[in-house]
């Protein structure tokens, strides 16, 4: 908005100014005389001060706001940003009649984590010391942090509950203007969106008001690594939005005479196969890791967009498009050209099931 008052374009102002109420005579106002000197060091610091003025006007706005300022703006609309969480994990153990003290700790990557109940004989639940997704990215062998007596090996097998960063600054932003579109209240559909979405460990969610009778609510769930939900994860969202054991009574999110089921996305195995022109000195074995990566990558970044195919009249599921992959695998050093690509045996696009999230199969070139 001020971009246009620079020190010339002020100091330009005054001379002329000076000028007018002299009655134009003929006063050395050029760059080294007396008043030059006189007003530049003034209009240096009403430069710097309309900078200033626009950054500050930019910080009074949320779509402009930088973080500290948009969670003030955010804060009076009582949104606050979502914290980082622990993640939790499996661990199992052996022997497997070895009892394990809850809170032994064990590192595993640089990273330590701690026993915190036991789910059967052998495997435990370890929760992450270290905030974040960082929790999510080890899965092998453990290294007890003291000598445990009789311990032979323990491994994390898998991710229970993903470990969640604070939330990202767009985020906010783009939460606080859709809080304006879908009013939350009293158990509609945004209200559970936005309170499922807000537990630890869910990435996304699509409800489904009236689903098995009057009353009835389902909700699908996605973790936030973008996979299908481990079941300690249903059970988990299932405790905190209505209890099994006290269903339509009203002791969880969910209002009274509302039962809700909670559900989580299913797995479609894609079977990618392609023929690939290799680059001078590259075979598939070569590459193999490099296009398993980039299937990886692309089926995440696609299953992320798993929640926003639900509109209030069409349920759509996701696409995986031959061309999306392709145009990643092209990006491969090694490869010079891909024709005849395949999912799951056919020759085109692939939709899957309203609540199906995609998982790489076989890949073969």
């Amino acid at each position: 908005m001020y971009e246009n008052e620079t020190f010339e374009v002020i100091q330009a102002r005054k001379m002329d100014f000076i000028k007018a109420m002299d009655g134009g005579s003929e006063l050395d106002t050029r760059e080294g005389s007396m008043i030059h000197f006189a007003t530049a060091g003034n209009s240096a610091e009403l430069a710097q001060m309309y900078i200033k003025l626009d950054v500050t006007l930019n910080e009074t706005f949320a779509d402009t706001a930088s973080r500290d300022n948009l969670i003030k703006r955010t804060a009076e609309t009582g949104m606050t940003p979502d914290p980082a969480t622990y993640a939790v994990l499996k661990g199992v153990f052996t022997p497997s009649s070895l009892e394990m003290i809850i809170g032994t700790r064990f590192s595993g990557n640089g990273v330590n984590y701690a026993i915190t109940e036991k789910i059967s004989d052998g495997v435990y639940r370890l929760q992450c010391e270290s905030l974040g997704v960082v929790g999510n990215q080890y899965l092998g062998d453990l290294i007890p942090v003291l000598y445990v007596p009789g311990l032979e090996t323990c491994k994390l097998t898998e991710v229970l509950i993903p470990g969640e960063d604070e939330q990202a600054t767009e985020s906010i932003r783009t939460e606080y203007f859709d809080s304006f579109d879908d009013k939350a209240y009293g158990g509609n559909v945004a209200d559970y969106t936005k309170e499922i979405n807000d537990l630890d460990g869910v990435g996304g969610v699509k409800i489904y008001p009236v689903w098995n009778g009057a009353g009835t609510v389902k909700a699908v769930i996605i973790n936030s690594l973008f996979g299908q939900p481990a079941a300690e994860l249903i059970a988990a969202v299932q405790e905190a939005v209505d209890p099994a054991a006290y269903s339509g009574q009203g002791y969880g999110i969910a209002p009274i005479d509302h039962v809700v089921t909670i559900a989580g996305v299913t797995t479609t195995a894609v079977n990618i196969a392609t023929t690939i022109t290799y680059q001078s000195g590259y075979t598939w074995a070569d590459i193999q890791s490099y296009v398993n990566a980039a299937i990886d990558a692309y089926f995440t970044e696609l299953n992320q967009t798993w929640q926003s195919t639900k509109t209030l009249t069409v349920n759509n599921g996701l696409i995986v498009r031959i061309s999306q992959i392709e145009t990643r695998l092209l990006n491969i050093t090694g490869v010079l050209d891909i024709t005849g690509t395949t999912l799951n045996g056919t020759a085109s696009n692939l939709t899957l099931g309203v609540d199906n999230i995609a998982v790489r199969g076989t890949t073969s070139g």
